[in-house]
């Protein structure tokens, strides 16, 4: 197998499986950046989706100021590419990792950059929870909390669909950070491909990301459809 990849992918064989430039380091930082872009921004958006749900019109604290406002704030993030809002925020990312490229650098603008579009994904989710169920449990005497819980638990199946839709479009803004230095399979397929004509690196790291997508969707439909049967 090594003698194989060493004679038909030479240049995927020079790259070898550590060091700065290796596959499995590429992979480590792609799902490092994954995974607490996942963290960072799926809170925000949760939390601001549950917000924009909670304060609209008939919503259990109807604040139609707060919910205009924070609308307005999730457009506005969620129309900057993404390109635009990692220079934007570079000063944000100094201050916080006196860095302004790298793995770490990149969780600033990918978490705000997946905040918005999951925030929107959750609030449809959320709204689709039906008023009745809302309406009985006011009507029980329910608190606050109780009624988030209630919005959560029955939401969760869509929830999930939601969260696997924006953490494959996570993937794909990894590796657009790493083509700009960030690290990642991105870095991989651009700089050590893309830009050194070597196919068979481009072509791998592809295949790659592709995988990662490819996981990320069959366990999240395997999730949603548990959860909705219960």
């Amino acid at each position: 197998m090594i003698n194989f990849i060493k004679e038909n992918l030479p240049n995927v064989y020079q790259l070898g499986l550590f060091g700065d430039q290796g596959w499995l380091t590429a992979i480590g930082q792609t799902l490092y950046m994954t995974f607490w872009g996942a963290i960072f921004g799926g809170f925000l958006g949760l939390v601001t989706g549950l917000i924009l749900v909670i304060t609209d019109t008939n919503g259990i604290k109807e604040n139609k100021v707060v919910n205009f406002i924070l609308d307005k704030i999730v457009s506005v993030f969620r129309a900057l590419p993404f390109i635009i809002l990692l220079v934007l925020v570079t000063p944000l990312t100094r201050s916080i990792f006196h860095v302004g490229i790298g793995v770490n650098a990149a969780l600033v603008p990918l978490s705000l950059s997946v905040w918005p579009f999951y925030a929107r994904q959750v609030q449809v989710a959320l709204t689709e929870t039906g008023n009745g169920k809302i309406e009985a449990a006011l009507a029980s005497g329910a608190t606050f909390w109780d009624l988030i819980g209630l919005y959560l638990k029955e939401s969760r199946s869509e929830l999930i669909r939601v969260s696997t839709v924006s953490l494959i479009s996570l993937v794909g803004l990894t590796a657009m950070a790493g083509a700009i230095g960030a690290g990642g399979i991105g870095t991989t397929a651009i700089v050590m491909g893309y830009q050194r004509y070597y196919n068979d690196v481009t072509l791998l790291a592809t295949a790659i990301v592709l995988l990662i997508v490819l996981i990320i969707q069959f366990s999240g439909d395997k999730l949603a459809k548990h959860y909705n049967h219960k």
